[in-house]
């Protein structure tokens, strides 16, 4: 199995840590949507840019041939969610879980033309990711992640 060394930190928030750990208990078979939206989430597991612990966190899932986008939206807010800076610190220590097991993956940031399809594709997968955009004067960063190995 493939996991991160280090302590686990979960989130400061119930309803994030209780997903993640039902999530995973369940090998992605429960809690596997974003509350009772029926939207699908993948769980990603990153290093804490400032604690260095690992977390953890339900994202949506927008998945392309393998690949996954990892949408820092925050829902519109002005500042970029925790887990992109831990993704700025630590891209080369980033596990994705979409169903039984995690998968180490390799992340970077998209722009351009790439950005505009992955973009897409996450509105795609999760309509609200307009609305946000919208809501706030930051161009809200979109990672994609490889599966290490292939």
């Amino acid at each position: 199995m493939t996991t991160l060394q280090g302590d686990y930190e979960p989130s400061p928030s119930d309803w994030v840590r209780d997903q993640v750990a039902e999530y995973e208990a369940s090998g992605g078979q429960r809690a596997n949507t974003l509350l009772d939206t029926g939207w699908p989430i993948i769980v990603v597991t990153t290093r804490g840019a400032k604690s260095g612990k690992v977390r953890k966190t339900p994202v949506m899932r927008v998945e392309h041939d393998g690949e996954y986008a990892l949408v820092a939206s925050k829902g519109g807010a002005p500042e970029h969610p925790e887990w992109f800076h831990n993704l700025e610190a630590h891209p080369d220590e980033v596990l994705v879980q979409d169903g039984p097991a995690p998968v180490a993956v390799a992340v970077r940031e998209v722009s351009g033309d790439e950005k505009a399809t992955w973009w897409e594709r996450a509105v795609a997968a999760y309509p609200p990711y307009a609305e946000y955009q919208e809501k706030t004067d930051r161009q809200i960063p979109v990672f994609v992640t490889t599966p290490k190995g292939s």
